[in-house]
């Protein structure tokens, strides 16, 4: 049995229930806004859903699919997951479990700009795998941003049908589109909203409560030369590396349209070192002296 859940209803793109502003900064990872949207997708979706989910022996919780590189969804599953596992403590039922939708492959199109045929179109060309065995016949709850044409939700639903995987599926998004007339690319209208270029990039990661996901990943990997190198110059050594290391655990240096900075972030990784060795070895003389 499948049900879908939404908080926000989209009709339009004005006179929004939440705040364009603050979800473009969640898509782009700062965390605050996640736990922020967690929190009340969570009272909503437990005003709606408390005895059904008291009734469950064991439910299991799922973001999006990703590699390695998590989705902004992934966070407001996480937080969403904390919420819930709290819920559960107090009334003395087990803590919910997380599983993953493996997939293996990823693209440069930008996906918000794209109607349903496109999306779909797009992700067929992916692989993904499912532990059938363990979500098999099980309550689970697949968490996502955002709900525009139902592509997510399709090609969840048709991995569960490709390996037989039956139970009680709930689909849970923080905001849905209603209104049919209204083009997918809104989208990106929420996606950018606050994030217009490289200034807020560096605004944003320079945050405390940010973490890199697949989309700022690859934003960064998609700038021009000069973008870049303002960008480097403006993000600390942690961060930096981080990024490197991201992006080759998601196979990003495969991908032709990205190589190239990624060979420029790794060799302001090298830059950082000999300057530290440098600085290191004048130290020591002047000690000396």
């Amino acid at each position: 049995m499948n049900k879908t859940f939404s908080l926000h209803k989209i009709t339009s793109n004005e006179n929004l229930s939440f705040e364009p502003s603050n979800y473009s900064w969640f898509k782009f990872g700062d965390k605050a806004y996640a736990k922020k949207f967690a929190k009340e997708l969570f009272d909503d979706f437990i005003f709606n859903f408390k005895e059904i989910i008291l009734e469950q022996d064991e439910i299991i919780i799922l973001p999006s699919p990703y590699l390695s590189i998590p989705t902004a969804s992934n966070f407001l599953c996480y937080y969403f997951k904390e919420f819930l596992n709290r819920f559960l403590f107090e009334n003395n039922r087990k803590a919910s479990i997380e599983s993953k939708i493996h997939r293996n492959q990823t693209y440069v199109t930008d996906f918000g700009n794209l109607d349903f045929e496109e999306r779909v179109k797009l992700i067929s060309n992916d692989t993904y795998y499912i532990d059938k065995e363990f979500i098999n016949g099980k309550f689970c709850l697949f968490l996502d941003d955002i709900k525009i044409t139902g592509s997510h939700e399709h090609t969840v639903n048709k991995i569960l049908n490709q390996y037989n995987v039956k139970g009680e599926f709930y689909f849970i998004y923080f905001a849905e589109l209603i209104n049919k007339e209204i083009h997918p690319n809104i989208e990106n209208y929420f996606n950018y909203f606050s994030v217009k270029g490289i200034q807020e990039i560096i605004q944003v990661i320079n945050r405390d409560s940010f973490q890199f996901n697949t989309r700022i990943v690859k934003f960064i990997l998609n700038l021009k030369e000069d973008e870049l190198s303002i960008l480097l110059n403006n993000i600390n050594k942690f961060r930096r590396e981080e990024l490197f290391l991201l992006s080759i655990s998601n196979n990003y240096h495969q991908i032709n349209e990205y190589s190239k900075n990624l060979i420029t972030i790794k060799n302001s990784l090298k830059w950082q070192l000999i300057y530290k060795k440098v600085k290191e070895k004048t130290l020591t003389l002047q000690d000396l002296q």
